[in-house]
C-alpha cells in the first residue's frame, strides 16, 4: 500500500527479526535497519553480524550499525531515509535526537504489561516472580525508559512450567503482529495513545538487568521459588549452584515440596536417573544440567559419566 510509512526498524537480537519479518510480510516499507556493530563471537572469535543485520541483508534492507547513536555521520544519515516512523525492538537506549526524528514518533515493542515489568529482563523477572500471565505492550518512546504513553497491549498466560527461553519464543510471534496492528491503527487514525496507568510506587515490580547474583540458587529459599528461578534464568544465563567445587547450571527441573530433615543444598541421586537437592520445604529434581567444561545434558546422560556422587 503506497499509504503505508516509510519505516526505520531499530534492534538486534533474534526476539527483533519476527517484528522485522512480520513488517515486511506485510508490505511495510522499512527503507533502513540499524543495529549493533559486528562483534567476535564464538570459540574463534570471528566476527558475527546480529540478527537482525542477517535478515535485513537477506531482504536488501540498507542496514545502519553505529558506535555511537548521537554521532553527526549516523543523525545524518538516518535524517536522510526521510522516515515517517521508527520501530523499535530489543535495542539500547536512544537519545532524543534519535526518537524524536520522524514526524510519527518512534514506537517500542515491550515484553510484559506496562507499567509492570519496566526494564531489561521482563521476561526472565515476570517467570521468577512466578506471575501466571504477563504481556506485550507498544507504546511511544520518550526520554524515560518504558514510560512512553500505550498504544496496545495484549495479555499472555505463563505455563505452570514455562521457562524463558519458550515464553520468549512465544512472545516474540505475538509481539510481532501486534506491532503490525498499532501502525496499522496509527496510519488510519483508529489507535489513541494513552498515558501509562499511575501506580503506587511499592506495587510497581521493576525488570532489571539480570546479574550473576540473580542465578545463584539459595536453597533455603521456598522450594517454588527456586523452580522459578530456575525457569527464569534458562536457557540464558541458567541459574546455578556450586556442586563438588565446580558451577553447575541448571536449565530444567522439578519441584517437590516434602517435609524432610535434610541440609539445604544437600545432593542425593540413585546413580542412574534421578539427582535431586534438598531445600527447606522439598525437593529440586535435576532434569537438564551444564556441569563447569561440559556439556549441557540430560540427567541420565550426566549419571552415566559422573562417578563421583
Amino acid at each position: 500500500m503506497t499509504d503505508y510509512p516509510k519505516i526505520v526498524f531499530l534492534g538486534t537480537p533474534a526476539f527483533a527479526v519476527a517484528t522485522l519479518r512480520a513488517l515486511t510480510e506485510n508490505g511495510f516499507r522499512v527503507v533502513a535497519v540499524v543495529t549493533a556493530p559486528d562483534k567476535p563471537a564464538g570459540r574463534g572469535l570471528k566476527m558475527t553480524e546480529s540478527a537482525v543485520k542477517q535478515f535485513a541483508l537477506q531482504k536488501h534492507i540498507p542496514v545502519l550499525q553505529p558506535e555511537k547513536l548521537k554521532s553527526q555521520e549516523f543523525l545524518d544519515m538516518l535524517k536522510s531515509y526521510q522516515a515517517d516512523l521508527q520501530v523499535v525492538v530489543a535495542f539500547r537506549m536512544l537519545p532524543e535526537l534519535v526518537w524524536a526524528m520522524p514526524p510519527m514518533g518512534t514506537i517500542n515493542l515491550h515484553g510484559s504489561l506496562l507499567p509492570q515489568y519496566r526494564g531489561a529482563a521482563p521476561i526472565n523477572r515476570a517467570i521468577m516472580n512466578g506471575e501466571k500471565k504477563t504481556g506485550v505492550t507498544t507504546f511511544k518512546l520518550q526520554q524515560e525508559i518504558d514510560t512512553g504513553n500505550i498504544l496496545l497491549m495484549e495479555e499472555i498466560s505463563i505455563g505452570p512450567s514455562e521457562t524463558a527461553g519458550q515464553l520468549h519464543d512465544r512472545m516474540m510471534e505475538v509481539g510481532a503482529q501486534l506491532v503490525v496492528q498499532t501502525i496499522r491503527g496509527l496510519v488510519d487514525g483508529t489507535l489513541e495513545e494513552k498515558p501509562q496507568p499511575m501506580m503506587n510506587p511499592s506495587d510497581l515490580k521493576t525488570a532489571p538487568k539480570i546479574f550473576k547474583t540473580d542465578a545463584e540458587i539459595i536453597w533455603t529459599d521456598p522450594i517454588l521459588r527456586i523452580y522459578d528461578q530456575i525457569r527464569g534464568l534458562s536457557p540464558f544465563p541458567g541459574a546455578y549452584t556450586d556442586f563438588h567445587h565446580k558451577t553447575l547450571k541448571i536449565y530444567r527441573a522439578r519441584p517437590e515440596k516434602e517435609d524432610h530433615d535434610k541440609h539445604p543444598g544437600l545432593t542425593e541421586t540413585d546413580g542412574k536417573t534421578w539427582m535431586r537437592f534438598a531445600g527447606m520445604d522439598g525437593y529440586i529434581y535435576v532434569e537438564e544440567l551444564q556441569l563447569e567444561g561440559k556439556n549441557k545434558m540430560e540427567i541420565a546422560d550426566f549419571l552415566r559419566g559422573y562417578r563421583s556422587l
